[in-house]
């Protein structure tokens, strides 16, 4: 029994369980809780590596720590890119959906998503809601799950869902990181001298000094600056 390959096995799932718990780490916690579609490749990706390495006889432990590191460099430089420029997170990570706008359907985003009405159902059931006369709001997120905005006063709404006024109203992130969100204003009917404007009435003439700024319908802007000694 050749005692030397067990021996690099074992080596090898010692490394690369320590190596993966090490990225997990530096990654962010997010890397578990939250899967978009870029995690999902991520996953895969560090699936094949480890397991590919493993068992073959010609990659040998510095190969395997090569991979790691180089792995691990790329993706965070990757969040560090995307942390620093907003906009390509939306193409890196997609866009949460809205499933439901001032509590009407939108059939279209449903189908864009591949959703059916069980499935709907099910995520508002995991969200403790069993009537849709309940939900004033709803985003279909990058991770498969669902996040809801409640009516106020659900039992008071009946008849034709489009006939109804929403009770509350969905704030929207207009700025992340000194970045106009573009396809938030499109959502909104808005564009950027809309933003400008707002941004205008509270004493801001330079959209990049702000941090992050919400708009809701009926509750205005809110927002925070970035700070002065921020890069």
């Amino acid at each position: 029994m050749d005692t030397s390959l067990y021996v690099s096995i074992g080596v090898k799932l010692t490394v690369a369980l320590v190596g993966l718990l090490i990225m997990t780490r530096l990654l962010g916690k997010k890397e578990i809780s939250q899967l978009t579609a870029f995690d999902f490749v991520s996953s895969l990706m560090l699936s094949e590596l480890v397991g590919n390495t493993i068992y073959d006889d010609d990659i040998h432990l510095s190969h395997l720590l090569f991979a790691l590191i180089i792995w691990t460099l790329l993706a965070l430089g990757l969040e560090k890119f995307i942390a620093r420029f907003p906009r390509l997170s939306r193409y890196a990570a997609g866009t949460p959906d809205l499933i439901i706008r001032d509590g009407v359907i939108d059939f279209k985003a449903m189908k864009r998503n591949n959703l059916d009405f069980a499935q709907l159902g099910m995520l508002l059931r995991e969200n403790n809601i069993f009537s849709l006369r309940e939900v004033a709001y709803a985003l279909f997120e990058t991770n498969g799950s669902i996040s809801v905005l409640l009516q106020k006063d659900p039992e008071k709404i009946s008849g034709n869902a489009k006939d109804q006024q929403s009770t509350v109203s969905l704030p929207a992130y207009i700025i992340e990181n000194g970045s106009i969100n573009e396809d938030t204003l499109k959502r909104l009917g808005r564009d950027k001298n809309w933003v400008e404007q707002l941004l205008q009435l509270s004493g801001i003439t330079d959209h990049g000094r702000v941090l992050f700024a919400e708009w809701s319908d009926s509750s205005g802007l809110y927002y925070q600056l970035k700070e002065s000694n921020a890069t």
